[in-house]
């Protein structure tokens, strides 16, 4: 299909939109009433978010034997009612803006790419065995390496966070977007995303009312008994909560208000009008928070909380340090703990970079390090399959007074820089060869200052 004539309404939303590419990344700034911004944002990303369309249609049928419409179907049945009036106009405008760009989009199209994460994550397990005569094993890779800190721990006294996404590579190539989003009602948000997503689910957030907002998600979590599908899902619950909140209560009252238990986190929290930092650990029966004026908090999938470890997840490998969550449980209590009263963006970025192995006790990039490589990983010691297309694929870090500036340093492809060439893993890997035509290349990249007002280097 061909892109469609514009009216002049929609000529002046794109007026008031901008798009720009930075070392690897796509900023896109929208702003106005959700049909408005909706589709500015889906007219923006069309060609990516196509070329992202068609990656997960063939992945869904590798992982999980079913179609990907098959969950775009499920999604529309079990969450579009859950979709609050702004948002489901918001999501509309981007299918609108999508198909005005040539790319044929509906509301439910939109609903499934946003609920892909959770249902076949969270649904999926709990529900397969109507359809299969295997439950599914789960992903063989966890989920991010994040920090935050304040007071003593850093070098002003102010708040430091940083992240690191671990994703199957083809998904992380994606997830390439940084969406600045000014919407009519609630605070302006920046978040790194993926083409037509409304939330982070990354996830890496900025926001207007001075909070910083990042997560690991919760390793071993049982979605096939923490789930439940006449909630609201996740993506809906984060994103109110960032465009709502003002502060780190308001925000965890929203994000736990009708929750379903999918894409259950650790998440951590800063708010610099405050210099308090949070945990906030969300199981579907169990929660909790801790907060902070002073030190530091850190996120490698494995929850602290024992009754979200020991009565919602399966094995998390907490005080395991041959597993990647156990490992890093004792990496970054080195890293923060050799850095304390030092933390500022430089170290945020080396911390994030780091591939110092606790379980080898040297220099070795592998599943276990906080940059994670899965992809180099012969996993000899753990149960997780050899050499996965799997690991960090960016990296982000705020100071307090880039939250306040709405900007974040950022990374992509690696947070320690790595290339991956995907050829020449495909080579020496061929048991991953389904993958060719879906993996691309992850050259090396700066970090990079993103602002609305342009990148600056490194």
């Amino acid at each position: 299909m061909e892109a469609t004539e514009l009216t002049a309404q929609q000529r002046a939303w794109l007026d008031q939109a901008s798009r720009r590419e930075v070392d690897g990344w796509i900023h896109i700034a929208v702003k106005g009433s959700p049909a408005a911004r909706g589709f500015q944002y889906g007219y923006l990303v069309a060609a990516e978010y196509a070329e992202s369309l068609r990656v997960h249609r063939e992945m869904t049928y590798q992982h999980t034997g079913m179609d990907y419409e098959f969950f775009v179907d499920k999604a529309g049945e079990l969450h579009a009612d859950k979709v609050p009036g702004e948002l489901r106009e918001e999501m509309e405008g981007i299918a609108a803006g999508l198909t005005a760009a040539g790319v044929p989009a509906g509301f439910n199209d939109v609903l499934g790419m946003n609920d892909w994460m959770e249902l076949t994550g969270y649904w999926w397990p709990k529900h397969s065995g109507r359809y299969s005569a295997l439950a599914p094993t789960g992903s063989q890779g966890t989920h991010c390496s994040a920090f935050v800190a304040a007071g003593s721990a850093t070098v002003d006294g102010s708040i430091v966070m940083g992240h690191t996404s671990f994703t199957d590579f083809w998904q992380g190539q994606i997830e390439n977007v940084i969406l600045d989003l000014t919407p009519e009602d609630g605070n302006r948000m920046v978040l790194q995303t993926a083409p037509g997503w409304v939330a982070s689910m990354t996830d890496f957030w900025v926001t207007g009312a001075g909070l910083a907002i990042c997560e690991t998600t919760i390793s071993g979590y049982d979605g096939a008994k923490g789930y439940d599908e006449t909630r609201a899902p996740e993506f809906v619950r984060a994103r109110n909560a960032a465009q709502y909140a003002r502060d780190i209560d308001d925000w965890v009252e929203i994000l736990n208000t009708d929750n379903n238990g999918g894409y259950a986190c650790s998440w951590l929290i800063g708010d610099v009008k405050t210099g308090e930092i949070a945990r906030y650990e969300q199981g579907l029966l169990y929660q909790s928070l801790l907060r902070k004026t002073d030190g530091y908090f850190w996120g490698d999938n494995a929850p602290w909380d024992p009754r979200i470890r020991n009565l919602e997840c399966r094995a998390t490998g907490f005080s395991d340090i041959r597993s990647p969550d156990g490992a890093r449980e004792v990496r970054w209590q080195q890293l923060l703990a050799g850095h304390d009263g030092h933390i500022d963006v430089d170290v945020a970025r080396r911390m994030l970079g780091d591939t110092f192995d606790p379980y080898l006790g040297h220099v070795q990039p592998s599943a276990r390090t906080i940059c994670a490589h899965y992809d180099v990983d012969p996993c000899q010691f753990n149960n997780v399959t050899a050499f996965v297309p799997h690991g960090s694929v960016d990296g982000k870090v705020v100071s307090a007074a880039d939250v306040e500036s709405m900007s974040m340093w950022a990374r992509f492809g690696r947070a320690d820089g790595a290339e991956f060439v995907a050829e020449d893993f495909l080579r020496m890997h061929p048991q991953w060869n389904w993958q060719r035509g879906y993996l691309k290349d992850r050259p090396h990249q700066p970090w990079s200052h993103i602002s609305a007002a342009g990148p600056s280097g490194s």
